[in-house]
């Protein structure tokens, strides 16, 4: 199958190799074209580790072209750049034509669905609850995957495309993802946000001084408690909502092939195993500048809507906020696009199931 990747960056990169190895034709856009200048001179993708190969990949040399020439859509890039990356790709999208979002954060399906709609369009929306890959992007050719996921949470807008959701990724990806129940179940099965939150917060000096540090090593008893923590107020506001939503351990567990323990002895058990990775060495990592404004400022929305008030999140936000001299809560451009603190929790939940009708 074709399909068109808006990005061009680990994410992008990672997901890219794995399509090209299983036989697919992913196409690249980047939003700058930086990234890809090497790629659209014909230099082959390499991908190391969990991923390994070469693969020669197609570069689009506009968003029109990355949509209109694929079979299906994926928006692989940071939060802070879906606003601009959907309302780039939103025109362009045909009827029917599914577009996966990886990963979704900030209510980014129900922007792109109001996009859709305005043009009288009818589109599935595919959300995962995080990515496929996780790795970093070493040169403009290369990417190392440090692993690809055994299970990711999917969910679809409108609700009712689920099977064929499920069906299109199987085909695409394998055997590996799990149907959650509606849209507001990934909104709160993404966790990198409450857990960079708790290791970034308790490493930050390391951060600042641009410091090589283990970072499962570093998920210590103090930062496992803290993540733990956060997990806590992240399931109550999920089961406010009435919704079933994987635990913070068993994210570990399953992501990163670890046993079932709490989520320090796990990170030290990748750590023995070579597997824990390291952490950021500035403080301008998206552990902060993306999942502050958009992985943590949702949970606290939700938390508010739900009268289970997401306290650690907040705090959270404003230590960060003090520590950076910049006001995190004013930096997310999809939240008040949305207007979704007018609603209800009911009126939030009925509009996830179903998204915006078309006009």
């Amino acid at each position: 199958m074709r399909i068109g990747i808006i990005g061009a960056g680990a994410v992008a990169y990672g997901t890219a190799a794995f399509l090209a190895q299983a036989g697919h034709d992913p196409m690249l856009w980047s939003p700058s074209g930086k990234r890809t200048v090497e790629l659209a001179a014909g230099k082959p993708l390499v991908a190391k580790s969990a991923i390994n190969g070469s693969f020669p990949v197609r570069v689009a040399t506009s968003c029109a072209d990355a949509v209109e020439q694929a079979d299906a859509v994926m928006i692989a890039l940071p939060g802070y750049g879906h606003k601009f990356a959907l309302e780039a790709a939103a025109p362009h999208v045909r009827e029917g034509q599914p577009v996966i979002i990886s990963s979704h954060t900030s209510f980014s399906a129900l922007y792109l669905s109001r996009l859709l709609a305005a043009r009288g369009i009818r589109a599935p929306v595919i959300a995962w609850g995080t990515t496929l890959t996780t790795g970093s992007q070493t040169s403009l050719t290369e990417v190392n995957v440090n692993t690809v996921r055994e299970k990711l949470d999917l969910a679809t807008v409108p609700q009712s495309a689920i099977d064929d959701g499920h069906a299109l990724c199987t085909t695409l990806f394998g055997n590996r993802f799990v149907k959650r129940d509606g849209l507001l179940a990934i909104a709160l099965s993404n966790l990198n946000p409450q857990n960079h939150l708790g290791i970034a917060l308790l490493n930050l000096t390391r951060m600042e001084r641009g410091e090589q540090w283990g970072q499962g090593e570093n998920i210590t008893p103090t930062v496992g408690r803290l993540i733990e923590a956060l997990d806590e107020e992240r399931l109550a506001i999920a089961k406010a909502f009435g919704l079933s939503v994987r635990t913070v351990r068993e994210h570990f567990s399953l992501s990163f092939h670890v046993p079932m323990a709490g989520v320090s002895e796990m990170n030290q058990e990748m750590h023995r195993q070579g597997r824990g990775g390291f952490g950021p060495k500035t403080v301008n990592s998206r552990y902060i500048l993306e999942d502050v404004p958009f992985g943590l400022l949702p949970t606290v929305l939700l938390g508010r809507l739900t009268g289970s008030p997401a306290t650690l999140h907040e705090s959270g936000i404003a230590i960060f906020s003090a520590a950076y001299g910049r006001d995190f809560t004013q930096e997310n451009d999809l939240l008040p696009a949305l207007g979704l603190e007018q609603l209800s929790a009911a009126e939030l939940q009925r509009l996830a199931r179903t998204g915006y009708p078309p006009v």
